[in-house]
């Protein structure tokens, strides 16, 4: 509910700037992948792969001064992503969500994590924590560790030898953080792909007796920013519906007893799979795509992009090239040639982040999301 009071004001300027009439002002959703580096080695992901052939790129990373200087230029950003590699190694990640929260006003944070380093993790969302209860109490965060399967075959996923273990003592650890910190939320993730479809009920069954604040789960995709354009990741349309109807049903027979926010959530994740099994099935943008408009992204280069399933295919510019003046790159004639090249309907994905976004501003989407909330009351 808050991001649709927050979107409200913006949605005929978005609309507007979808047509090319007008720039589209400041993005409400800023994802930032803050480092490459990452100790895991995903099967759905190359990303650990850039460092592993050039060491010396990670020497380009944007320093805190240069962030700064971005944030400066940005202003309001209501939901603030932080992304990788693994964020947590990044050892300024404070001091990154400090300036966010002094520059950007935020209204939730939210970093996701292989869950490896987990005394490294622990530490620095204290340190966070205690960072955004000083200078902004009513940041919303969020410490999102990944979860694709049970046990072994979690390691098999991710790579990495015990990695399960420590997803469990790390979720434990983050949950005990709650009962002095009401704003933070502990949540579990789970990239739904090949080689975990025909789990996913074995794999929700398992997550809800942990007693999560919340389950997300999002498609296995082939994006350009994960380096793996051209691995057979994507489950197929037919298993993931299989897998993705167990969710809906779940949803459906516990709507009315949820609270009103929790009603309005569910609510948009229906729709969302929706969407999501019919881009998988037709190949094509079901609804319009406000990439590049509502949202943004940043690399830990200062690339901006749309979204990360163009990335580098379709960057809008680099901004140490544009004087760490987002507006000036955000405005540019490159980045309207991207903002046309979605609207032409040239890509399709069904990711989350963004198609949150898109069923705001598609009132006929927002029409059956608001019909589902109204049903379950």
């Amino acid at each position: 509910m808050s991001y649709l009071k927050e979107i409200s004001p913006k949605m005929p300027r978005y609309a507007m700037a979808y047509r090319g009439l007008v720039q589209p002002g400041t993005p409400l959703n800023l994802t930032f992948s803050v480092t490459n580096l990452c100790q895991s080695r995903c099967k759905t992901c190359g990303i650990w792969r850039i460092y592993r052939d050039d060491p010396a790129k990670r020497q380009e990373e944007l320093t805190t001064d240069e962030i700064e200087k971005i944030f400066r230029t940005l202003g309001h950003v209501y939901v603030f992503n932080i992304s990788g590699g693994e964020p947590f190694l990044r050892k300024d990640l404070g001091e990154i969500i400090r300036l966010a929260c002094r520059h950007l006003t935020p209204g939730i944070i939210h970093i996701p994590t292989n869950a490896i380093a987990a005394d490294r993790i622990v530490e620095q969302t204290e340190a966070i924590l205690a960072c955004l209860e000083r200078i902004c109490p009513q940041v919303r965060l969020t410490v999102k560790p990944s979860l694709d399967h049970i046990g072994q075959k979690h390691d098999e996923i991710r790579g990495v030898a015990g990695n399960f273990e420590k997803v469990m003592a790390l979720f434990r650890r983050l949950k005990a953080l709650q009962a002095d910190h009401p704003h933070f939320h502990a949540e579990l993730g789970t990239v739904v792909s090949r080689w975990n479809v025909r789990d996913i009920e074995e794999i929700a069954a398992f997550v809800t007796r942990l007693g999560t604040d919340s389950y997300r789960n999002e498609i296995a995709e082939q994006r350009s920013e994960m380096l793996n354009l051209d691995d057979p990741i994507t489950p197929d349309p037919d298993e993931y519906e299989a897998a993705i109807q167990f969710f809906v049903g779940q949803i459906k027979r516990n709507m009315k007893q949820r609270v009103l926010f929790q009603r309005i959530t569910h609510a948009f994740r229906l729709a969302y799979y929706g969407l999501a099994i019919r881009i998988l099935r037709e190949n094509r943008q079901v609804i319009p795509c406000y990439a590049g408009i509502s949202n943004a992204h940043m690399t830990p280069y200062g690339d901006i992009w749309a979204c990360c399933t163009l990335g580098y295919d379709k960057p809008m510019g680099n901004l140490r090239k544009h004087g760490y003046d987002f507006p000036a790159l955000w405005n540019s004639p490159r980045a309207r040639e991207v903002r046309r090249y979605i609207r032409e309907g040239r890509c399709a994905c069904p990711m989350a982040n963004q198609a949150y976004s898109n069923i705001l501003m598609h009132p006929p989407s927002l029409v059956r999301v608001m019909g589902g909330i109204v049903g379950a009351g």
